[in-house]
């Protein structure tokens, strides 16, 4: 059995690895924790003592086997805790996080299992990142920054690099949608801002910090 504190590094961990590829330091723990480098510290020789991690203090720590497996778990659950939020409860995108930062923690994994068959097997969470499935296998998908595309090119937008509720609502604002087809109309080589024409409506500019978050595949 893991606290909920222990998952919550473990989930961290993971995401952060994901990143960077890279085993993870303490110093970028405690930034994505917003706790203390020595609290780090401290927490990740009791986790390294119940071998869910592993920790060099002078390259950072990076999961076992069992703790991947367990990181990759919380994420499930956190991901079809959104879906039914959105889905069945009617939240918005920028308002679940927290609530399902909360319900991630739950322990029954038959729970899991019905709420994934209640909800039809979602593939991905309503910011389009993947959900894995109970075996902790995710679907492959082909995404990349809008930033990457050029003019002329026709893109889906899938998913979101910036899961800030500030980035969300400005998304929702300027009526920009998961499932929408962007088609590039032009990018000014200046400032590498972006005019589109979003599902062939009326054509929007949206500046390099908009572009370089909003993920796409090429259609």
């Amino acid at each position: 059995m893991t606290s909920s504190a222990e998952e919550n590094y473990l989930k961290a961990i993971y995401k952060l690895h994901e990143t960077s590829g890279a085993m993870v330091t303490t110093s970028e723990l405690a930034d994505s924790l917003k706790v203390s480098a020595a609290s780090v510290t401290d927490f990740i020789k009791k986790i390294a003592a119940k071998k869910l991690v592993t920790y060099e203090k002078s390259k950072g720590v990076k999961l076992t086997d069992s703790g991947k497996q367990i990181a990759v778990n919380i994420i499930r659950k956190h991901r079809l805790w959104e879906v039914w939020l959105v889905d069945k409860l009617n939240f918005k995108w920028d308002e679940v996080h927290d609530i399902a930062e909360q319900l991630e923690h739950v322990v029954s994994n038959e729970l899991i299992d019905h709420l994934d068959k209640h909800l039809g097997y979602p593939a991905t969470d309503p910011h389009g990142d993947l959900i894995p499935d109970s075996k902790g296998r995710f679907a492959k998908t082909a995404s990349k920054p809008l930033l990457d595309c050029i003019t002329g090119d026709k893109v889906k937008f899938i998913g979101v690099a910036d899961h800030s509720n500030n980035f969300l609502q400005y998304l929702t604002k300027n009526n920009l949608h998961l499932g929408d087809e962007i088609l590039i109309e032009s990018v000014e080589t200046f400032d590498s801002t972006f005019t589109v024409k979003v599902s062939g409506k009326a054509n929007k500019v949206l500046s390099k910090e908009v572009v370089k978050n909003l993920l796409v595949t090429v259609i």
